[in-house]
């Protein structure tokens, strides 16, 4: 039997955080680290299996032989097996082989912990130490004012494999092509953040990286964990964050996962009415565990430190918070006081972000969540779950909604509109037009857009100029920047093409200006999760399906002044109430030419008048073109 040589990176500090769910860098001591023992080259392995009776690291430096390499259990009860191989190295390719207690049940495991894995459909782990010259200072110093929640926050959501291909050969772009190819369009179109569609390793392409098994090694689909970094890294340095997605809601079965680790019910619930996604056909993490807990809050941890990440996107919240997601009567049972409410995977996201806020103060934790659960992106202090920022789901599905409808039907519907002032500042918004809006026969955004060619694409550009003025931050994913007229397909590249065509040109070119405005008016961020900055003009225009109304900074200088008109009709002199005297001026219309619209209709600066009108004491006549957005500000 070859030496395993007896080591430990662990202390009796480091266990008693460990079993209090309090260790939130396991990633430092659990996987393999290359070191040098004694003057001897090796690595040093270390996994938690409680209920494991023998466990032995297996790879291609022992031809893969159970038993050549065992590990040594730990005597503190921690469950932990650990030992220094010598000649394992940088490169090295393993799995740890764990025989269960009860003498029937093996497994044949990836580390949990690996910080690299091989290429799809590959199974096992690499160990991968190695060093990264970060060089984005100037960013990190200054991130806190690119990520605070009055700063423009502007998000491309991008899934790597079907942004773009290497058409000759037929295959995705690299971590280090990306860095050039993706960041010097994000710059072009000046968003302010890419998130990006969970990175962290997968098996199973159709699942779009929402099924893990290699939490903290970015997939290889792409190339190595450092070209990774240095596509953060080339982000930073043209001034844009990166946030990633992250899966801490459930785990898929395969069999080298998380499921069944030690041939118990390790990282997932035992009870099947807590521990099994029936949609999903996936496994649940037991919230109430510790060592699970620290794995991942541990994780979160890890992405933000080592990969210098700006922020999470938390995947699935609802379906952590409630113990009846999607489950029948008699599929679920209440908790300790008869509610629905799941109060360790509820105590799990509070531990978590004010783990994260108070080691990274700079970043933000983002929840998709689609339920009216209270307090989402409140401080835990407040009873809130601590997120920065929410998903806006139900303003997605009205505001979708509302532009399905031929126009001429839309003075019924007002309200699909006005609805979301109703309760726009009770969290912390991001209006999202992700992913899950462009797939299963949902259509394309521009799909769903009603008319002839020309109405489709005014519709399209009312909608965009609409949602970076609601009150909110903003997520477009991928194809809708230039209108993708087909659904998402995660197998083939964006329809790049399309920006042949004068349409589609024009709408990316409108998504280049709004996120320009954007970014320049404080009228629109300053203020964009707090009542006092909008204001209504007048949401009563049914009849016209008319929209107006004011956004403000901290210095009412800055104000903007929205109109929308939601109909193909012009509206020669359309009277505006307004709060003082002084003159306007337009500073966009989603009608110009550049963007594909009729250019006929502009307004030049205009006076404003001492006469009453929508119950303020001033008003202008202004021109209004069809299907159109508007933007005034005063000047001197």
């Amino acid at each position: 039997m070859a030496e395993v040589i007896a080591h430990s990176l662990f202390t009796e500090f480091d266990i008693d955080l460990f079993k209090a769910g309090k260790h939130y860098r396991l990633y430092e001591k659990f996987g393999s680290h290359t070191m040098t023992l004694n003057g001897v080259e090796g690595t040093y392995f270390a996994v938690w299996a409680p209920s494991a009776k023998h466990v032995s690291v297996i790879g291609d430096f022992n031809f893969w032989v159970e038993g050549t390499h065992s590990l040594n259990v730990r005597w503190d009860s921690s469950g932990i097996w650990e030992g220094f191989i010598p000649g394992a190295g940088k490169g090295s390719v393993y799995k740890y082989k764990i025989q269960s207690n009860n003498n029937d049940i093996k497994t044949e495991k990836a580390d949990p912990y690996a910080r690299r894995c091989e290429h799809p459909p590959k199974t096992a782990s690499i160990v991968w130490d190695h060093t990264y010259n970060w060089n984005d200072d100037k960013w990190m110093k200054k991130r806190k004012k690119h990520n605070a929640l009055d700063a423009p926050f502007s998000v491309y959501e991008v899934h790597l494999g079907s942004w773009k291909k290497q058409i000759e050969e037929n295959r995705f772009l690299s971590y280090v092509e990306l860095a050039d190819d993706l960041v010097n369009y994000v710059k072009e179109m000046n968003f302010t953040h890419v998130e990006l569609m969970p990175i962290m390793e997968y098996p199973y392409d159709p699942s779009w990286g929402y099924q893990l098994t290699g939490y903290f090694a970015p997939t290889s689909r792409f190339g190595y964990p450092e070209e990774f970094k240095l596509l953060v890294d080339k982000l930073h340095q043209n001034n844009i964050g990166i946030i990633l997605d992250w899966v801490p809601s459930h785990f898929p079965e395969d069999a080298h996962g998380l499921g069944f680790f030690d041939g118990s019910h390790l990282y997932e619930h035992p009870d099947p009415k807590k521990g099994y996604h029936n949609d999903w056909k996936s496994l649940i993490f037991n919230y109430g565990r510790n060592e699970v807990k620290s794995f991942l809050i541990s994780n979160a941890i890890f992405w933000l430190d080592q990969y210098h990440a700006d922020g999470l996107r938390v995947d699935a919240v609802a379906s952590m918070l409630f113990l009846d997601y999607s489950r029948e009567e008699g599929q679920w049972e209440p908790n300790m006081y008869g509610g629905r409410e799941n109060l360790e995977a509820i105590a799990f996201m509070r531990e978590m972000n004010e783990a994260v806020y108070s080691s990274f103060p700079d970043v933000q934790t983002i929840a998709e969540e689609s339920t009216a659960f209270p307090m989402v992106s409140k401080p835990t202090f407040m009873g809130g779950l601590g997120f920065g920022m929410k998903w806006m789901m139900g303003w997605m599905h009205d505001t979708l909604q509302y532009f399905a409808k031929e126009p001429i039907y839309r003075r019924f519907h007002q309200n699909d509109l006005t609805f979301s002032m109703t309760y726009a500042f009770t969290e912390n918004f991001m209006l999202p037009l992700s992913h899950d809006e462009v797939v299963y026969g949902k259509k394309s955004i521009l799909g769903r857009m009603p008319g002839d060619e020309w109405q489709r694409f005014a519709n399209l550009r009312i909608l965009y100029s609409y949602m970076f003025t609601h009150p909110g931050t903003n997520l477009l994913f991928q194809g809708a920047e230039f209108a993708q007229s087909e659904e998402w397909n995660f197998q083939q590249s964006l329809d790049w093409h399309l920006l042949d065509f004068k349409p589609h040109k024009g709408i990316q070119e409108l998504i280049k200006d709004l996120n320009k405005l954007y970014k320049k008016e404080p009228a629109l961020y300053q203020k964009q999760f707090s009542g006092e900055g909008f204001e209504w003009i007048d949401y009563n225009d049914a009849e016209n399906s008319m929209f107006v109304y004011m956004r403000h900074g901290h210095d009412k200088k800055d104000s903007i002044i929205v109109i929308c008109n939601m109909t193909p009709i012009p509206k020669e002199n359309y009277k505006l109430g307004l709060p003082k005297a002084g003159k306007i001026k337009q500073i966009f219309n989603s009608d110009s030419k550049k963007y594909f619209g009729t250019g006929d209709f502009v307004n030049k600066p205009l006076s404003v008048k001492e006469q009453p009108w929508q119950f303020r004491d001033f008003s202008a006549e202004i021109i209004i073109p069809p299907l159109s957005v508007v933007m005034f500000k005063y000047h001197n």
